[in-house]
């Protein structure tokens, strides 16, 4: 597959993979990624993971502010495909259309369920029992080109959003690499994505990462390991901020949504609308992330049961 002309489109670290893979099996001609950030109090600029692989790798970098203004310094590349992995942007027409092998996009979920920007967190969220990987072409919607190949994986009880995206970047690389000779022989079947079950996976607003004690238990827990590492789920304690990274499931079923029920070594019991969930790994405001015993350990001369987080 060396003789074939690849742009790549990408920005986070979940599509790092992908180009690696791509980068040593084709011939990489261009990365398209989104514009610098300026981060923090001084505005230092930071590169996108994808533009970090491509300058260490000396593969040149474009990155438009709107590609669907800016897309025909793509196109003189004439690239034998383009290949998109959580780019960040509505591409245009004209480059699904023009390359010989089209658009191919790596998408994480399992399409037609979760189309959009944040798949691995809702699936996690939403309590999906698998998720996985979907090879597609893209089209001019979100998510709704035909399928070429998809493989799935359990979500365990215990993976986070964070476990989740490594598993999938790599699932995605894998499946790709199988799949790009395939794509170029011709020795595929596109399937039309079924429109009466589609899911939305729109983007974690600021809102939904603070935590609803008047859900059900499993679905805190579900939301704390969607959030976490990444933006992260949190709690109000005493006018201070407290972020959850880590909880359980627990049994106690009486108290008041948001109550402290219990303390326990290694964990708080709060209440929810059916029973408790135990937070046992936490960041309170201005501090690490550290376990609850380590938290309480500072507070004992406080008396927690009985108060309320809301």
């Amino acid at each position: 597959m060396k003789d074939k002309k690849v742009v790549f489109m990408g920005t986070p670290e979940f599509s790092v993979p992908v180009l690696e893979m791509l980068d040593e099996n084709t011939n990489v001609v261009l990365v398209v990624t989104q514009p610098d950030k300026e981060v923090g109090r001084h505005h230092e600029i930071k590169y996108s993971p994808v533009k970090e692989y491509a300058i260490n790798h000396n593969i040149e970098v474009y990155q438009p502010i709107k590609i669907r203004n800016d897309f025909e310094y793509i196109l003189s590349k004439n690239p034998d495909v383009i290949i998109t992995c959580a780019y960040g942007q509505i591409i245009p027409n004209e480059l699904l259309e023009t390359p010989k092998y089209k658009a191919i996009n790596v998408h994480a979920s399992l399409l037609p369920k979760l189309r959009g920007g944040s798949p691995l967190h809702r699936a996690i969220i939403n309590g999906y029992k698998e998720t996985g990987i979907t090879i597609m072409y893209m089209a001019p919607g979100m998510d709704d080109g035909d399928i070429i190949v998809q493989k799935s994986i359990p979500i365990e009880d215990t993976d986070n959003v964070g476990i989740i995206h490594d598993k999938l970047s790599l699932l995605g690389r894998d499946l790709l690499l199988e799949t790009l000779p395939n794509i170029f022989i011709g020795n595929i079947t596109r399937t039309k994505q079924n429109s009466d079950e589609v899911t939305f996976a729109y983007n974690i607003k600021s809102e939904e990462e603070k935590i609803d004690f008047n859900k059900t238990s499993l679905e805190v827990y579900n939301q704390i390991r969607g959030m976490y590492p990444f933006p992260v789920a949190y709690t109000v304690l005493d006018n201070q901020i407290i972020k959850v990274c880590e909880s359980r499931l627990g049994s106690i079923q009486k108290g008041k949504p948001g109550e402290i029920v219990k303390i326990y070594k290694d964990g708080i019991g709060v209440m929810c609308k059916d029973k408790e969930i135990i937070l046992t790994k936490i960041k309170p405001s201005g501090k690490k992330e550290m376990d609850v015993q380590d938290y309480l350990n500072g507070k004992k001369d406080e008396i927690l049961e009985g108060k309320i987080l809301c």
